[in-house]
């Protein structure tokens, strides 16, 4: 027991070396652009040591990513393989897969202690390469010490023995004598020199003195010449020509040599055929063996039949020729009776011209006068020699086996002396030799097999048992043995060729050679595609393993058994290839993980360290994967159809889950939360989160990459797979990158701000460089997003609202920037007067938040929203689906509207400092106006100069968005100084100057076409916008109201108290006439009577009838009153000196029937008078105290017709006018009339007023 416990720990200890030695040459490599770093940064990406970039790196197309990129090398490592190998240790010609470590061992362990000091991120490169390293370390497929594992045997000592003696265990005298006896009786040419070659390469390799070889080779002239017999076998015949009438011959071949051509061999005849198949032997001896000739004749044999037979035959006939053969044999019969055969061709080989090791051939017959060929004949020819058959195997395999342990013995010793080493050293290496024995051996060989008589079979099956043997201390490469298995594989099916006790030979050797495979097959993922010879040797490994499935093992033949190896855990009993092959890539698999994990042991075990760790064990398990992927996997489906990669999958996805899931969970459990305010310098100033947040993405993106693998290797529900659930590992993760990233991009932003020098970036764009950069900030976190991929919908959705959130918060933070970058410029200031002036770098400021704000809603697009809802809606429903599709609309919304509202502030500014400059022009304007000054002037000067800046830097909604707040402060400034003015009493010259200001303002804004063409578009289209257009066309047009209801303020204002007090008061009659015509509109009755009159214009004079007023309100303590009526004609200050018509009073009459005339002189001018009115007033007429006002009613001029003396008063119309009082002491005129208290015309007419509305 504590033998086989040593012999154990040995065992694994050669394997830890094995695998030590690989992996340590696979560290000795660097990645020279690993070190390289950009000689210079731009400003920018030093404000956060190039945080974006790292990660940029990471998420670029493998094409575009920087050479030393981690991931990148990923891609890179299959490429490099064949160029590292040609630089470092070419393979040989023939290089392949190795069994096991050996004679490199010392070299490459010094090697692996060199390489294992590269930084973490060439650790991938390394892995990629470990594959190839380890192809060198065993130089090709196994070393003379095969047994590294507890597969191999332990029997190291065979090398130090005698080569030939191991070898043989018969006599090799009687080998040697038999072997110089058949070179003295070579067949084919025997030329002397060549013969004193073949002697010397067959002392040298039975390793026979001089002396001893000259007295075997003279015993061996002493014997006989042996019996030499020519075999032939003729397999078929093609394209024979017709000779007989029904278009077919019935064709036969003859055979005989020169020497004896009375001797014939004939085959069968096939009827009615122009391509025969024969098949059949034949052995004719050889008296003559070089000088003589074999004649090979074709002939149409013809039966004996009489006339009658033939003339049967008239319905077969072919065509006119067969017509004329059918009557000429029918002729010849009739005549003579004969009936003999007819050559269709024949042809001659001249038995010199057959090589040694046969010959098969297609023979093209001919027949004198016939220039074409008469049809093809196939032959296979041999020349050889009568022997036991027995005694001619056993030969033969001594043979075999003295030549090859002799080749390869003379191959590794001549390495040493060649002056190519290195070549000749290649040459000789374990599974090298695919079976071409050099050309003294292939002679040696053949001779035996002809003068020996072995057939093709016999000859594999010798080739079979000893190259197995030798495969054990030496091994060749697998080429050779499935070559043999492809030969053997139909003749052991058919159970006829080999006897039973060959047969057994074959499966022990089967058995022999089965531990060299499986080891072999742990280790295929040494084998390259880019290297052509892998190819071969994968095949042919594989091919052997499909031949032990198809060929049927013999019972009772225990060829796989579990206790082979260590690592069977599911194999069954007798021939168990499926199981086997599982079993074993299991344990490869295994076996993979322990060595990268022991040589990647961690110096320190901080949180970064593991989490680099973990990377490097995945990069290198998934470059693993991804080379059984592309190369492996289709040879063993192809031969095996066997699931190789994903056997390998299987175990990889459940080590890794054990190895990377404690790390992310712990390190993301570590992580704080970061707070910050929005300014980046009170954030955090260590590089420790940065760090972490790194590697921990880059982590995420290996681990993604090696999930997403099995998508190309399962074909069914992959829930059973633990990597798939990788990403739930990592939820806090991302939330503390994007928080780093979001402390980055603002720090970044800063920087961009404070280095942007305001000017366009290019002539095409309104736009400078820090928007630029800030946008390309945006998309580096799209880019992070769309790599992350993330799997689960629900958490997508939640990440997006945060990622839109952030991006909303890093605008904010930019248009807070700018505002303050251009805070003071257009500032000037002298003796006189500060004064600010519009600049193309505000305006710049304007548009880049304005390009920021454009950008979200792509961004937020390209982000995968849309495919993230999709998900969503099959995960859950399309109902919540909807719902979060609404939400994340509102969010971005939001977004846009906050950042919106960020230019709408920065313009407020700049037109906040715009206002001090239009408010003392506004002012001086209104106190100056109708005097000599071009305060105006200077007004629109002002506003030219700066909103021509602003159209030609701004863009076209930025402009109008700014010339809407410009207004909209002009319009407070003016409706404040209106205000202003009408509370402290200004005179009316005040309100007209701002009057006049107002109008020209209107005029250089153009507000009120802009106004009828904004509704105009608002009702064409009110129909057309959508949902968020709508709300955007609904604030502008609630906004275009509230200053047409400013304007009209403003107007109604200054049209008023801009009046003298004269036209004050006849605007109040105005709007009495206007209360009376809605009155009679209305049709509504007069609770206060109505007046009954005519009037009319004839030449100069007003002619008025006044002729009854009806249901006057009584007025006396009696009920009644006692009215008459007064005439008035206003503007009154337009009739000075006109006569003002009185009627009679009427006692105590509300039915009053005054039916008087007057005649009124009038000016036609005075008659033109604009807005002119005609007054009627009725009042109570009192004796004691002043007459009392009942009621008034109004005519313009503009209803009074004019007419020629011809034409009686009492032929117009009557008009009834409704008697009205005033009613609205809240009016407008009346209220400013109140004001002017300093004119007594005012305060006269407005007591007057006032009375009215007491009584």
């Amino acid at each position: 027991m504590e033998s086989k416990g040593a012999m154990g720990g040995e065992k694994r200890q050669n394997l830890q070396d094995l695998w030590g030695h690989v992996y340590e040459r696979v560290n000795s490599v660097k990645i020279a652009e690993d070190s390289m770093l950009l000689s210079e940064e731009s400003s920018v990406q030093q404000a956060d040591g190039g945080f974006f970039e790292r990660f940029g790196s990471l998420l670029k197309h493998p094409d575009e990513r920087p050479k030393g990129s981690p991931l990148v090398r990923e891609e890179a490592i299959r490429r490099k393989r064949s160029a590292k190998l040609e630089v470092e240790a070419p393979l040989a010609p023939d290089a392949g897969v190795a069994v096991s470590g050996g004679e490199d061992e010392e070299s490459d362990g010094a090697a692996g202690k060199s390489g294992g000091e590269g930084s973490a991120e060439e650790e991938e490169e390394d892995a990629g390469q470990q594959h190839q390293e380890e192809e060198e370390d065993d130089e090709g497929v196994g070393t003379s010490t095969p047994h590294t594992s507890d597969s191999e045997p332990e029997d190291g000592e065979s090398k130090n023995k005698d080569i030939i003696g191991h070898a043989m265990g018969w006599n090799l005298e009687e080998l040697y004598s038999e072997i110089l006896y058949e070179i003295i009786h070579m067949i084919g040419d025997d030329s002397e020199e060549e013969k004193e070659e073949l002697y010397g390469y067959l002392r040298e390799a039975f390793k026979f003195s001089e002396e001893k070889h000259c007295s075997l080779l003279e015993t061996a002239r002493s014997k006989e010449a042996p019996d030499i017999v020519l075999n032939v076998e003729v397999v078929e015949a093609k394209e024979l020509k017709p000779k007989d009438a029904n278009g077919l011959s019935d064709p036969y071949c003859t055979l005989h040599l020169t020497s004896s051509g009375k001797h014939r061999y004939n085959t069968s005849v096939k009827s009615e055929s122009l391509c025969p198949t024969w098949e059949e032997h034949f052995s004719l001896p050889l008296e003559k063996c070089l000088d003589d000739q074999l004649n090979v004749e074709v002939w149409d044999f013809d039966p004996a039949e009489t006339v009658s037979e033939k003339m049967k035959k008239l319905g077969g006939v072919k065509g006119v020729k067969g017509l004329r053969k059918l009557m000429k044999e029918i002729a010849v019969t009739a005549s003579t009776g004969k009936h003999n055969d007819e050559l269709i061709g024949s042809y001659v080989i001249q038995i010199k011209s057959i090589p040694v090791t046969g010959q098969t051939l297609w023979c093209p017959l001919e027949k004198k006068g016939k220039a074409k060929v008469q049809g093809m004949v196939k032959l296979k020819l041999a020349v050889g020699a009568v022997k036991n058959s027995q005694v001619a195997m056993q030969e033969h395999r001594s043979l075999i086996k003295v030549l090859l342990l002799y080749e390869l013995e003379s191959e590794k010793n001549s390495s040493f002396d060649s002056l190519d080493g290195l070549a000749a050293s290649k040459s000789c290496k374990p599974y090298h030799w695919k079976g071409d024995f050099t050309s003294k051996g292939e002679i040696l060989l053949a001779q035996h097999l002809a003068q020996a008589g072995i057939g093709a079979h016999r000859q594999s099956l010798a080739q079979w048992i000893e190259f197995t043997s030798i495969h054990l201390d030496h091994p060749l490469h697998f080429v050779v043995f499935s070559n043999i298995l492809d030969t053997l594989s139909t003749p052991l099916q058919s159970g006829s060729t080999f006897s039973e006790e060959e047969v057994k030979m074959f499966w022990e050797s089967y058995r022999k050679l089965l531990p060299s495979c499986f080891n072999c097959l742990k280790k295929v993922r040494r084998l390259s595609k880019n290297d052509k010879h892998s190819h071969l040797q994968l095949t042919s490994l594989l091919r052997i393993f499909w031949h032990l499935k198809t060929l049927n093992c013999p019972d009772g033949m225990e060829l796989i058994s579990p206790t082979m190896f260590s690592w069977f855990k599911t194999v069954n009993d007798g021939c168990d290839v499926e199981g086997s092959l599982h079993d074993t890539v299991i344990q490869s698999a295994h076996e993979w993980i322990n060595v990268i994990l022991e040589k990647n042991k961690m110096d320190e075990t901080s949180d970064d360290t593991k989490l680099k760790h973990v990377i490097k064990v995945t990069q290198m398990l998934r470059s693993d994967l991804q080379e059984a992927l592309d190369f492996h996997e289709k040879y063993f489906q192809e031969i095996l159809h066997f699931p190789y990669t994903k056997t390998l999958y299987s175990v990889y996805d459940y080590e890794l889950s054990e190895i990377s899931k404690p790390v992310v969970n712990d390190v993301c459990w570590k992580l704080k939360p970061l707070r910050f305010s929005d300014d980046p310098e009170d954030a955090m100033n260590d590089t420790e989160h940065l760090q972490m947040g790194t590697s921990l993405f880059e982590l995420y993106l290996i681990l993604q990459r090696f999930a997403i693998l099995a998508q190309n290797i399962y074909s069914v529900d992959l829930s059973e797979l633990k990597m798939q659930a990788y990403h739930n590992w990592f939820t806090k993760g991302v939330a503390h990158w994007l928080d780093i990233a979001l402390f980055k991009a603002m720090k970044r932003i800063e920087k961009a701000v404070e280095l942007d020098t305001l000017v366009p970036v290019d002539s095409s764009v309104r736009y400078s460089s820090s928007a630029v950069d800030t946008l390309t900030i945006y998309y580096q976190i799209k880019t992070f997003w769309n790599e992350l991929s993330w799997p689960d919908a629900e958490g997508s959705y939640s990440f997006i609202a945060k990622i839109i959130d952030d991006i909303c918060r890093c605008s904010v933070y930019y248009a807070d920037m700018m505002s303050k970058r251009v805070d003071g410029m257009g500032e000037s200031e002298n003796a006189f007067e500060k004064k600010f002036v519009v600049t193309n770098e505000w305006c710049l400021a304007i548009n880049n938040i304005g390009y920021i704000q454009e950008s979200l809603a792509p961004l937020v697009q390209e982000l995968g929203t849309d495919t993230m809802l999709n998900k969503l809606a099959d995960y859950r429903s399309e109902l919540e689906a909807e719902h979060c599709r609404e939400t994340l609309k509102l969010v971005v919304s939001n977004a846009e509207e906050t950042v919106g509202n960020k230019i709408v502030d920065l313009i407020q500014i700049l037109t906040d400092k715009m206002s001090p400059a239009m408010q003392r022009f506004l002012q001086e304007g209104a106190e100056l106006l109708n005097q000599e000054n071009n305060i105006m002037d200077r007004l629109m000067q002002y506003l030219d100069d700066n909103l021509m800046t602003l159209h030609s830097s701004l863009s076209t909604e930025n402009f109008e968005q700014t010339l809407e707040i410009i207004w909209g402060n002009v319009e407070a400034m003016l409706l404040t100084m209106v205000e202003a003015g009408v509370e402290k009493r200004r005179p009316p010259s005040f309100f007209a100057n701002l009057h006049e200001t107002l109008r020209m303002l209107l005029s250089f804004f153009q507000r009120e076409e802009q106004c009828c063409q904004m509704q105009q578009q608002e009702e064409e289209h009110v129909n057309e916008d959508s949902c968020e257009e709508g709300h955007e066309a609904q604030r502008k047009a609630n906004g275009r109201r509230a200053s047409k209801k400013k304007i009209e303020r403003m107007e109604s204002l200054l049209s008023l108290h801009g009046m003298e007090t004269c036209e004050l008061i006849h605007q109040y009659h105005l709007e009495r006439l206007g209360e009376q015509l809605l009155l009679e509109a209305n049709g509504q009755g007069s609770p206060n009577g109505l007046i009954t009159v005519r009037l009319q214009f004839v030449e100069d004079l007003l002619r008025v009838e006044i002729m009854n007023a009806r249901n006057l309100k009584p007025m006396d303590a009696n009920g009644s009153c006692d009215p008459y009526v007064r005439v008035h004609f206003l503007p009154e200050e337009k009739f000075t000196g006109v006569n003002k018509p009185r009627t009679k009073t009427h006692k105590k009459n509300l039915f009053p029937l005054f039916d008087e005339v007057f005649n009124v002189t009038m000016s036609s001018e005075q008659q033109q008078t604009k807005d002119g009115l005609v007054q009627f007033v009725v009042k109570d007429y009192d004796m004691i105290s002043a007459n009392e006002f009942l009621a008034e009613a109004y005519i313009p001029f503009s209803k009074i017709p004019s007419t020629d003396m011809t034409i009686g008063l009492e032929t117009l119309p009557q008009l009834h006018l409704p008697l009205t009082r005033p009613s609205n002491p809240d009016s407008k005129v009346l209220l400013a009339l109140e004001h002017r208290h300093g004119d007594k015309l005012a305060r006269d007419f407005y007591k007057n007023k006032k009375s009215i509305f007491t009584h």
